[in-house]
């Protein structure tokens, strides 16, 4: 299987271990056979939200991430290039983001977002 890139509720969900994420994903990411990556975009879009008092994230955030062993994926000009030149199936920015580091990186993403799948990349949920 392909590496993996969480979506940013997927991310909040599976350090939270909340209930929301699929028994599939709970499983996969629990063994870390597979390389899961969490993109700078979800964390730009976690620390946006909080400060509009929008969402609660953990205060370790940082700290989960690491401890959940998923790797930083940065943002990339290659990444930013794409993200711009993406049909407007879907309008958030971040996941727009998330969308184009899959595709130039190779990766399935973890989302139950619908119209992330519109994009023509491998989505799990």
């Amino acid at each position: 299987m392909k590496p993996l890139l969480l979506d940013t509720h997927a991310l909040l969900w599976s350090v939270g271990d909340d209930q929301r994420l699929s028994p599939t994903v709970h499983e996969l990411l629990e063994s870390g056979a597979i390389a899961t990556y969490v993109s700078a975009a979800s964390i730009w879009e976690i620390e946006i939200k909080q400060a509009a008092g929008k969402l609660q994230a953990p205060e370790n955030l940082l700290e989960a991430v690491a401890k959940a062993n998923f790797i930083e994926l940065g943002i990339t000009f290659v990444h930013a290039r794409t993200a711009g030149t993406l049909p407007p199936h879907h309008r958030d920015p971040f996941d727009r983001m998330i969308v184009a580091q899959a595709r130039s990186e190779g990766f399935t993403v973890i989302t139950r977002d619908a119209r992330i799948a519109a994009y023509d990349v491998p989505v799990l949920w």
